[in-house]
C-alpha cells in the first residue's frame, strides 16, 4: 500500500490538512512521524479524526521519531516498514519568532535537510510537499514573486533566517531532481467559518492590546497604517488550497505563496477588530525602533501591551506578495482567499470563548 509520510501532526495545520489528503488518496496509509512527548496529543488526536472523518479509520499510523536526528530518529524496524513512500509532507517547524538560533537551525534546517536525505532514498517517490512561508522575503522591499527568494533580503529574527535557509536548502534539491511543491503560508489564522485555532498569535496580539485598552483605545502607528498590509490567512484555505495543488501535475517544481491576494491594510485590521470589540482608535504616530526597544527591554512592558517585541515588525513590513502561481492553479476548483473582514468577528469570539489557549505553537 503507499505511504504519505507526515511530520508536523498533530499540529495546527497537519490536523487538518491529514484527514483532505486520505480522503482525496483512498489506497494510502500515512505514517506521522512523531515527537515523543507529542505522543499522547496524537494518539488523542488521531481518535477525533476517526469520528470526525470515518474514512481516516485504520489508514492512520503514528511512529516515534526526531527530524533532527540522523535517520530520523527511527529505529530500524520501523524504518524497514516505510518501504513504500510515494509522498513526503513536511510541516514540522520552531515558528516562534523569538526562538534561539541554535534550535531554530537545528528544526528548521537540519530537520528538512533530513527529511529532503530520507525522501531521495524513496524509489517510488512521487512528490516532496514542503511546508515554508512567505517570510523567506524577509524584509524585502516591495512585491515578493513566488519564484523569488535569494534576493539579498535581512531578517527580522532567526525564525525568517533559518525558514529561508531551509528553502534554498529545498530548492537545490529540487534543482538536482526531486520532485517537489513548496508552499509559503502567510499568518495563519483561525479557521474562517468556525474561527478555531490552537494559538493565539500574529493578529491575536492585537486583539489581545485592544481588549486591555479603554473605550478610547491608543493605537502606535508604527509605519503607514494605509499603506502596510498585513499577510493574514485563515487555516482553512492554506489547508484546502494544499490539499488541490498537491495533485495537480503542473504543481511539480512551483512555489505558491498562500495569502489574501487582497490583504488588510494595518487600518483595516486594527479598525475592524476595534469595531467588534466596541473599542473607538486614537492613532499615535510612534517610531518602531523605539517602540521595539522599549517593549523589549523594559521589564512587564510586553505583558502589560500584550504585544511582544518581535512581533511589532510585522505592523511595519515593506513587503506584499504576488499569488500568480497560486490564483491560476486554483482557478479549476473554484477555491479562493475570504477577505479578513468577512471571518474577523469569528476568530475574537472563538478567542474569547476559549482563554485556555496561549501564544504557544507545537512544535
Amino acid at each position: 500500500m503507499p505511504q504519505l509520510l507526515m511530520t508536523g501532526f498533530p499540529g495546527f495545520l497537519g490536523s487538518a490538512l491529514l484527514p483532505r489528503l486520505l480522503a482525496r488518496r483512498p489506497d494510502t496509509e500515512a505514517v506521522c512521524l512523531v515527537q515523543p512527548q507529542h505522543a499522547t496529543l496524537a494518539r488523542s488526536r488521531v481518535k477525533e479524526l476517526e469520528v470526525t472523518d470515518p474514512d481516516t479509520t485504520g489508514r492512520v499510523r503514528l511512529t516515534l521519531g526526531d527530524i533532527t536526528a540522523s535517520g530520523l530518529g527511527l529505529d530500524p524496524e520501523e524504518r524497514a516498514r516505510l518501504d513504500d513512500v510515494t509522498e513526503v509532507w513536511h510541516l514540522a517547524a520552531v515558528y516562534d519568532l523569538a526562538v534561539p538560533p541554535a534550535v531554530a537551525r537545528r528544526v528548521n534546517v537540519d530537520g528538512t535537510a533530513n527529511l529532503v536525505a530520507f525522501s531521495r532514498e524513496q524509489p517510488g517517490l512521487r512528490r516532496f510537499q514542503y511546508v515554508s512561508t512567505c517570510y523567506v522575503s524577509g524584509r524585502h522591499e516591495g512585491l515578493f514573486k513566488e519564484d523569488a527568494l535569494e534576493e539579498g533580503q535581512v531578517f527580522r529574527n532567526h525564525y525568517e533566517q533559518t525558514k529561508y535557509d531551509a528553502e534554498v536548502l529545498v530548492r537545490a534539491a529540487m534543482a538536482d531532481g526531486l520532485p517537489a511543491t513548496v508552499y509559503r503560508p502567510g499568518i495563519v489564522v483561525g479557521d474562517s467559518a468556525t474561527g478555531e485555532t490552537q494559538k493565539y498569535d500574529g493578529p491575536y496580539f492585537l486583539a489581545t492590546f485592544l481588549r486591555r485598552q479603554p473605550p478610547v483605545a491608543l493605537v502606535p502607528a508604527l509605519g503607514d497604517a494605509d499603506r502596510v498590509r498585513v499577510c493574514l490567512v485563515p487555516r482553512d484555505f492554506v489547508v484546502g488550497a494544499m490539499d488541490e495543488l498537491s495533485v495537480l501535475e503542473q504543481s511539480e517544481g512551483r512555489t505558491y505563496a498562500l495569502v489574501d491576494p487582497d490583504p488588510p491594510t494595518v487600518r483595516e485590521v486594527v479598525t475592524t477588530f476595534a469595531r467588534t470589540l466596541g473599542k473607538r482608535v486614537v492613532w499615535v504616530p510612534l517610531p518602531l525602533g523605539p517602540v521595539h526597544t522599549l517593549v523589549d527591554r523594559v521589564p512587564g512592558a510586553e505583558a502589560l501591551l500584550g504585544l511582544p517585541a518581535e512581533a511589532l515588525d510585522y505592523f511595519a513590513s515593506p513587503t506584499t506578495y504576488a499569488t500568480d502561481h497560486t490564483t491560476t492553479d486554483l482557478t479549476a476548483s473554484g477555491l479562493t482567499c475570504p477577505p479578513f473582514e468577512s471571518y474577523a468577528e469569528r476568530l475574537l469570539d472563538f478567542m474569547r470563548a476559549h482563554p485556555e489557549y496561549d501564544a504557544h505553537a507545537m512544535t
